[in-house]
């Protein structure tokens, strides 16, 4: 199996025309999973900047060692 498993959504066909379009997929299946990596990684770079500053910082560590 490849992971894939059918799902059946009501999307709101204006917002994917319109990603269609911006995106030049060429199937609607392609646009909803670029869509969904693209969300993914904005989430993941949230959490990181959100840590920012949050780690102590130790002058005297030598990251050679």
């Amino acid at each position: 199996m490849c992971g894939r498993v059918p799902t059946n959504l009501h999307i709101d066909d204006a917002l994917l025309k319109e990603a269609l379009r911006l995106g030049g997929r060429r199937s609607k299946r392609e646009t909803v999973d670029e869509a969904l990596r693209e969300y993914i990684q904005r989430r993941k770079r949230r959490r990181l900047v959100e840590a920012f500053g949050s780690v102590d910082f130790d002058p005297s560590w030598d990251y050679r060692k």
